[in-house]
């Protein structure tokens, strides 16, 4: 079945290139996960000024295997809840719920790395407003990623049952 493969391999792939990211991005001290939940200019800018101009360097150019790694994951929570049966027990609501999970995750994803491009750029001033919604959009994309976790973990409990 040919879905399954491409399932298959976009799952891989996606985990792959999440590995590959978190080691390439792994000699940030603060980490990148740090940046992510940095909702103020000054939380913002305690973490990048603490890089040196080499690791702001790495942090930017992560972004085009990230924008890649956001389509990847996106496309996979689709095609896992529309065509297996990992739902098959659920409700209409809960597949839907689950079918958009990733993708939506993915758009904060998408929205919170164009930000994160821009306020990395050069110093912005006067743009507080922009930094609540790149903590907000990562914290967005982090619940809907647990949240599928939690929804396939559940729907596979309640299939083996």
């Amino acid at each position: 079945m040919p879905t399954v493969r491409v399932l298959w391999l976009l799952g891989l792939f996606s985990f792959g290139l999440l590995v590959g990211l978190t080691i390439y991005l792994s000699p940030l001290n603060p980490g990148f996960l740090e940046l992510q939940f940095a909702f103020t200019p000054r939380a913002f800018g305690t973490v990048v000024h603490q890089w040196s101009a080499e690791d702001l360097q790495r942090y930017r150019s992560h972004f085009p295997a990230d924008f890649v790694l956001l389509l990847a994951y996106g496309a996979f929570g689709v095609l896992l809840v529309r065509t297996t049966g990992v739902f098959k027990v659920a409700s209409h609501r809960l597949r839907r719920l689950a079918s958009w999970a990733l993708p939506v995750a993915a758009i904060c994803d998408a929205g919170e790395n164009s930000l994160h491009l821009w306020l990395t750029e050069v110093p912005r001033f006067g743009v507080g407003f922009l930094y609540l919604v790149s903590g907000s959009l990562s914290v967005l994309k982090w619940l809907l990623l647990i949240g599928f976790g939690v929804l396939v973990s559940c729907a596979l409990l309640r299939t083996e049952a």
